[in-house]
């Protein structure tokens, strides 16, 4: 297993670490991405039944996807950082902010979603694969 991925709010008040690697590195363009990112999209790398220790107390608020999926949003309640993502109906996922990486780096993204709801001025890499909106699943 690699180097476990570390990060957390910008005050500190809140700490993860997870050990495993990510399934998918995304860019999304929806309008709830560009809301939370205060810019043209969001940035996240998805864990899919990874071991995830949490230090601290994140506050959580709720948003439903596009799809009926709800998504269960948590932020730091001392500098408003928003950290990570757990979906109620798939408890294996775990997906970071991320900005919230102590190495920002280690972001590579494999594709762009939303790309119905993406601006002009929000340039991403051309060479991504582009979804209008949630890919398929397989």
């Amino acid at each position: 297993m690699g180097k476990a991925y570390t990060g957390g709010c910008a005050c500190g008040a809140i700490r993860y670490e997870i050990a495993g690697e990510p399934v998918q590195m995304s860019d999304c363009q929806c309008r709830q991405c560009q809301h939370r990112s205060g810019t043209g999209h969001g940035s996240y790398l998805t864990f899919h039944g990874a071991t995830v220790k949490i230090e601290g107390e994140a506050r959580h608020w709720q948003a439903v996807g596009d799809g009926g999926t709800v998504k269960s949003h948590a932020f730091c309640p001392t500098c408003g950082s928003p950290v990570y993502l757990t979906f109620p109906a798939m408890p294996d996922l775990f997906i970071v902010h991320a900005a919230s990486l102590d190495d920002p780096g280690r972001y590579r993204p494999q594709h762009v979603f939303w790309t119905a709801g993406g601006h002009a001025w929000d340039h991403l890499d051309p060479a991504l694969p582009k979804f209008d909106r949630m890919p398929p699943r397989d």
